[in-house]
């Protein structure tokens, strides 16, 4: 990795739609200006469920039990599967594609951002690895954190972190989630199962293949803490210097722009069979 500095963001707690608007907007506020690689980390009030660019919601996720339960839903510009946003860091890389440290490959682009997160794993005490390859499941599932992806941290086997990628018009989105803590009651509420006895399987397997920071580390962690491991962790794992980034008016007029996309039905509940590479 080339050292150099790239822009650095804490947007603190924010609405499901907000999150989404804001990493679109730095995409494009990238395009325009050229401006240096950002990361941003983020966290979302009221916890909310984003679904990938391609997922279909129909007999997949219990949209009337999220309604009632308070958790909106919102369609990500990238892949993959469902993900509840609860007690988590979120964090998010917007870089040029032709950046040096970036590989032209999806899967290799993965690689090099998750140096980042496994630093901050190991800055909280928590020996992470990178998963080798992505393994399907026996099961379908709408479920992101059943199943480790390429190069998403892992502990002991248990997925600990899930990302997803995006490449639009020359600029690479990359966000994902870091969670501290998971409510494995409130996620199993939020998804369709053909049975009772098969969300009990999906339930117990789960268990099994995910896992959060605080029990890792045995107590709970504060967001404050994590952030700071995390922001140390890019920096070593890229060999970068963050410095704080401050979006100006124009860029934020335009997050409440994109704000009401992601707020809007017609956008949460599209499927677009064909788009970017995603995954």
């Amino acid at each position: 990795m080339l050292e150099e500095t790239w822009g650095y963001m804490e947007s603190g707690l924010c609405t499901p739609a907000y999150n989404m608007a804001m990493d679109e907007a730095l995409m494009n506020w990238q395009r325009k200006t050229g401006m240096k690689p950002v990361l941003r980390f983020y966290g979302w009030s009221p916890a909310g469920i984003s679904v990938g660019f391609f997922q279909k919601l129909n007999g997949s996720i219990d949209l009337e039990r999220a309604a009632q339960m308070g958790i909106p839903l919102v369609r990500r510009q990238t892949g993959g599967k469902a993900v509840l946003h609860d007690q988590e860091l979120t964090y998010s890389v917007v870089i040029p594609e032709h950046h040096p440290s970036m590989p032209k490959s999806v899967k290799e682009a993965y690689l090099v951002i998750s140096l980042g997160l496994l630093e901050g794993y190991r800055n909280l005490g928590i020996q992470a690895q990178l998963a080798a390859e992505k393994k399907p499941s026996k099961e379908s599932s709408a479920v992101c954190f059943e199943e480790p992806s390429w190069h998403e941290l892992t502990v002991e086997g248990r997925k600990a972190a899930g990302s997803a990628q995006t490449r639009k018009q020359g600029i690479i989105l990359q966000h994902g989630s870091i969670p501290l803590q998971l409510d494995e009651n409130r996620l199993f509420e939020l998804f369709v199962y053909p049975s009772e006895a098969v969300k009990e399987r999906a339930r117990q397997a789960f268990r099994t293949r995910a896992v959060a920071i605080n029990e890792l580390i045995g107590e709970p962690a504060s967001m404050e803490e994590v952030q700071q491991a995390f922001k140390s962790g890019f920096e070593t794992g890229l060999g970068i210097r963050l410095e704080k980034f401050e979006p100006p008016a124009e860029l934020l007029e335009d997050v409440r722009v994109l704000e009401a996309k992601y707020a809007s039905e017609e956008w949460n509940h599209r499927r677009e069979e064909k788009g970017e590479l995603m995954r």
